[in-house]
């Protein structure tokens, strides 16, 4: 497992075992109590401020609203009961495919 990795899945252990704790106890705890849609909402958010600084040029933003939409997301998988292993695996299997390739093998929405 990469270092980046490893903080990815420590930091998705930590979210996890924070879906049965009290939502006054952290920021974690309230965000999943709240649910999925609210939890996609601040996902969202988060991917548009990340887009904005972007967009902006602004490099160290960027890094930061990146931090925040990674934390969101992993927040995301956990309520969904998605590990981050099953996502690597997903993108270790698309590696070396065309991305449009990839994408035309799906099926229609």
């Amino acid at each position: 497992m990469s270092e980046q990795e490893g903080v990815l899945q420590r930091l998705y252990d930590t979210i996890a075992s924070r879906k049965t704790a009290d939502p006054n106890s952290s920021y974690t705890a309230k965000l999943l109590h709240q649910g999925r849609t609210m939890i996609a909402k601040k996902l969202g958010e988060e991917a548009v401020e990340t887009a904005i600084a972007a967009v902006a040029k602004d490099s160290d933003a960027v890094v930061a609203e990146s931090a925040d939409l990674i934390y969101h997301l992993l927040v995301l998988w956990a309520d969904c009961g998605v590990a981050p292993a099953e996502v690597w695996k997903k993108l270790a299997a698309r590696e070396g495919t065309s991305g449009l390739a990839e994408k035309a093998s799906r099926p229609p929405v």
